[in-house]
C-alpha cells in the first residue's frame, strides 16, 4: 500500500463549530488497500474515543464506502478526519473515485439497490450507520461521499 498522506487539520466542513484535529489521506487501489483502510478507520475511532458498537458502525459503514470506490469507481481515495466541536469529538470520511458516478442516487440509496453480486444494502446501510451523510456526483463522473459520526454527549 502506498504511504498515507498526513496534512496538517484545517477547520472543518461540519460547520464552523467543528474543528479538525489530524487528517490522514489513504489510496484506495487494491485490495490490501480496502484492509489498511478498515484499520486505520478503526484506530481513529479509538483515537477519538468512540465505544466498540460505535467504532464497528464506522468501520463498517468505511468498508462499505471504500470497497464501492474501488469496485465501481475503479479506485479512490478515503480521507479520515479526527473533529472536535463543543461538546463532542467525531470522525469524518470521506470517500472519492473518479469512476463512472451513480446515475440514480435516490435508487443506490434503497435497500436491495446494486449494480455487482452485493446485497444491495452498502451505500443506504453506511447511511444509517452514521450521523451525517452527503453524496456528490457530478455530471461527468466520480462520486464523492462525506459521513461523520459522533461521539455520544
Amino acid at each position: 500500500m502506498t504511504t498515507p498522506r498526513e496534512t496538517p487539520a484545517g477547520r472543518g466542513r461540519g460547520g464552523a463549530a467543528a474543528a479538525a484535529e489530524h487528517r490522514t489521506e489513504y489510496p484506495v487501489r487494491t485490495e490490501e488497500d480496502l484492509l489498511e483502510a478498515r484499520h486505520a478507520v478503526r484506530a481513529a475511532t479509538l483515537e477519538t474515543g468512540f465505544g466498540l458498537v460505535d467504532q464497528t458502525r464506522v468501520v463498517t459503514a468505511a468498508s462499505e464506502l471504500v470497497r464501492n470506490a474501488y469496485i465501481h469507481g475503479g479506485g479512490g481515495t478515503l480521507v479520515i478526519e479526527r473533529l472536535r466541536r463543543p461538546g463532542g469529538r467525531g470522525v469524518r470520511l470521506t470517500v472519492s473515485d473518479a469512476g463512472p458516478g451513480i446515475a440514480n442516487i435516490d435508487a443506490a440509496l434503497a435497500d436491495g439497490f446494486s449494480t455487482g453480486s452485493g446485497l444491495g444494502h452498502g451505500l443506504g446501510g453506511a447511511r444509517r450507520l452514521m450521523h451525517e451523510f452527503r453524496i456528490d456526483c457530478p455530471p461527468g463522473g466520480g462520486t464523492t461521499v462525506c459521513v461523520t459520526r459522533w461521539t455520544p454527549g
